[in-house]
């Protein structure tokens, strides 16, 4: 199996501040986090914003309550220029030597907007279908709904 990746960019009609805070801050990570028809649990997100802290999460599908849990660790933290967290695939079924690597970079753009670049590293296909990419940007989506 060779690696897998994506790049996923969004404009964010937001300061650079408020938009790094979204992904560390658990009300917000809540408001936000999972593709359309999932809500993430507010009392299942636990976000430890330091290298070596944890995240997790529970998704829960709105149609029929299926749960998927989401866990990860903070590798690198950079106020509010980047951050750098693996993510075990919910859809998944390996340990953490399937986890992928997510690097997300905020850059100011101008006019209080914020350019948001979300890159993913996967070892093998994240999962049987294979729809991260497609999951995460309607995420980043509901991302722009809030800010």
């Amino acid at each position: 199996m060779s690696n897998r990746e994506f790049t996923l960019v969004r404009i964010f009609d937001a300061p650079r501040d408020l938009v790094f805070r979204a992904w560390i801050e658990p009300d917000q990570i809540a408001e936000w986090a999972g593709p359309h028809g999932f809500t993430t649990r507010r009392d299942s997100i636990v976000a430890e914003p330091v290298p070596g802290g944890r995240y997790e999460s529970i998704m829960v599908s709105d149609t029929d309550g299926t749960e998927y849990r989401n866990v990860g660790r903070f590798r690198e933290i950079v106020e509010p220029e980047r951050l750098v967290f693996t993510w075990g695939d919910p859809t998944g079924d390996g340990g953490p030597e399937r986890d992928s690597v997510i690097t997300v970079t905020f850059t100011e753009v101008g006019d209080g907007k914020t350019a948001m670049n979300f890159h993913l590293l996967a070892p093998g296909p994240l999962s049987p279908d294979d729809s991260a990419a497609y999951g995460w940007g309607q995420s980043l989506d509901r991302l722009a709904h809030i800010l």
